[in-house]
């Protein structure tokens, strides 16, 4: 795992934890949700700190959702593109200022363009958090104002586990609108969803418009705390923690893997539907940093497993 030198690199050591520093909206609707995750993950053993994040533009409103990452951890900068006042073509440069444990500043790139003339009621596709194997159908209405002669005339997805199915129009002097149901199949895996559909019209200079999906999946089973900090502890010490394992139906701990030895476990017995797991650090002789996977193995369909990471210093 990366460890910084005594003396800051010129290189940009914090551009290294973003997957991506540029993204496009394309085509969206006069107040329809734009949201885009800039992921980030810290690869290094010190804790990273988020100072703070601004944008040059009033078009985009930059937040974190975590400010403070410890190794492995993970976070989002998630910019939103305002589309209740401002139209037309925007673009901003959102500053990620980074503070621990060196000075640097990233760069997000961030452009759409916002037509006035295409609504969506709501705003975007929110199945909100579902059980694994849930369906879900969402109703949207889509409203156009102007050529009466506008149509759809195709939604695409690059999400297999999404299905759509499209009214005939409504027309009327100045409008037409269309109910379109957006259905999450029982396919769709666990965790987060950000998706958009891609609605296709013969608006020859505008044929395209985006429209966000978002939502989760809801583990089969979690453990928690995620990112277990063991913090300092002195060599020839013990760290004791528990953790915590849910899931929505009753199951059993079958194993808890660590290729660590100097982690022990004491595993509950019995099937239940939320267990406590004791787990205990022993520390050697000899200072060290700690950052170690752990995978709680079930009796679940499938296999399942948990895991989490457990991180700390040996002085």
């Amino acid at each position: 795992m990366p460890v910084f030198p005594a003396v800051c690199s010129a290189e940009n050591w914090a551009e290294k934890m973003f997957s991506e520093t540029k993204h496009d909206f394309r085509i969206v609707g006069r107040g329809t949700t734009a949201e885009h995750r800039f992921e980030f993950r810290n690869i290094y053993e010190e804790d990273v700190h988020v100072a703070a994040v601004r944008s040059s533009c009033g078009c985009t409103t930059p937040t974190v959702t975590k400010d403070t990452l410890a190794t492995h951890e993970t976070a989002a900068i998630v910019a939103t593109l305002n589309t209740s006042t401002f139209i037309g073509q925007k673009a901003a440069t959102v500053t990620v200022v980074f503070d621990q444990p060196f000075y640097a500043e990233v760069q997000l790139a961030v452009s759409g363009y916002i037509r006035t003339d295409v609504t969506f009621e709501p705003s975007d596709i929110d199945f909100g958090e579902s059980k694994p194997g849930q369906i879900q159908d969402r109703q949207i209405t889509i409203s156009h104002r102007g050529n009466p002669g506008w149509r759809i005339q195709d939604v695409r997805s690059h999400c297999g586990d999404l299905q759509v199915k499209l009214s005939q129009p409504r027309v009327q002097p100045g409008l037409v609108q269309y109910e379109m149901q957006v259905r999450m199949k029982e396919s769709m895996p666990e965790g987060e969803i950000h998706e958009r559909l891609t609605l296709v019209s013969n608006d020859t200079q505008f044929p395209t418009i985006e429209m966000a999906v978002n939502g989760r999946v809801r583990p089969t089973i979690s453990v928690s705390p995620a990112a277990v900090s063991l913090g300092t502890a002195e060599t020839g010490g013990t760290v004791s923690k528990r953790l915590l394992v849910r899931a929505d139906d009753d199951f059993e701990i079958q194993e808890v893997r660590c290729v660590d030895e100097r982690f022990s476990f004491d595993i509950p017995k019995g099937k239940k539907k939320l267990h406590f797991v004791n787990m205990k650090f022993t520390a050697g002789d000899t200072p060290d940093r700690i950052a170690q996977k752990i995978e709680i193995v079930t009796d679940l369909p499938g296999g399942k497993t948990a895991e989490c990471v457990a991180t700390g210093t040996i002085q």
